[in-house]
């Protein structure tokens, strides 16, 4: 991690450094991962560093304090160290083994509420985050306009995965319903990637014309029954490829599933009979 966060420009002045930035970027990177939530744990967890470790991480002359690890962090171009901090987990990343010609790789885009950061007017920081799910790393991540929501983040989200994978051709992006838009399909298009998206009531023109095609003619591609928590519950699989004349009224449609969860009723508990007196 020391040499790859060297990528990482120094917004400081050259004159008069006292602590590399290399080695402030690694101790912020591993307090947090050990559990810190704040500066003041990694300040801890940077002085609590033995003498070897603080000489391989270029601390000849002391250890800053919380005060210069904040200032040096708030200075810095997030995106970059998270595009040099991805690239990094993909180079450790071990793959499981080769992927078969049949499976892509799989994209999934969520956004997430950032526990403890908050903007000077108060409000929380949100993220939408691309996570690869063969390997768990999250390849890229935005930050959410305040006054916005995570729609117009998502072009800038393909822009950063496609910058640090290269392309974008043949990946699978799976997002929440909110990214049920023609945009963002179409965008997936130019791009050469595939977006796999649910149909619900934001899209109440969409969810009607899903809902009327021929199901009942599908065979049950998938089908599994768990039994757990005192229930059974069943769930069916179809697939259906769109050439029904004209598809549907969204762009770049190609196939349609359905998925049907089914759970039967749990048995009334009925208290036994009393005797007859």
């Amino acid at each position: 991690m020391l040499a790859a966060v060297m990528a990482v420009p120094d917004p400081r002045s050259p004159r008069g450094l006292r602590y590399p930035l290399a080695g402030l970027l690694v101790v912020a990177v591993c307090a947090v991962v050990a559990g810190a939530s704040s500066m003041a744990a990694i300040a801890d967890w940077l002085h609590d560093l033995d003498d070897i470790a603080c000489a391989r991480l270029g601390f000849m002359r002391g250890v800053p304090a919380a005060t210069t690890v904040w200032r040096l962090l708030i200075r810095l171009d997030a995106d970059l160290l998270a595009t040099v901090l991805a690239g990094w987990l993909r180079s450790r990343a071990v793959p499981a083994g080769p992927r078969r010609p049949r499976y892509r790789q799989v994209i999934a885009v969520d956004g997430k509420t950032v526990r403890g950061a908050r903007r000077p007017d108060g409000s929380q920081v949100h993220l939408l985050s691309a996570l690869d799910t063969s390997t768990g790393i999250v390849l890229a991540q935005v930050t959410v306009d305040a006054k916005s929501n995570e729609i117009p983040a998502f072009t800038p989200l393909l822009d950063a995965v496609e910058r640090l994978l290269g392309s974008l051709h043949g990946l699978i992006f799976v997002a929440d319903a909110l990214h049920t838009q023609v945009g963002h399909a179409s965008e997936i298009a130019r791009r050469g990637a595939h977006l796999l998206i649910p149909a619900k009531g934001n899209q109440p023109r969409l969810f009607a014309q899903l809902k009327t095609l021929p199901w009942a003619q599908v065979p049950i591609g998938h089908q599994t029954r768990d039994a757990g928590h005192g229930r059974r519950e069943t769930r069916t699989v179809k697939a259906i490829t769109l050439h029904t004349p004209g598809g549907i009224g969204f762009p770049h449609a190609q196939q349609a599933v359905r998925i049907t969860r089914t759970v039967p009723p749990l048995p009334v508990a009925r208290p036994p009979a009393r005797p007859p007196t």
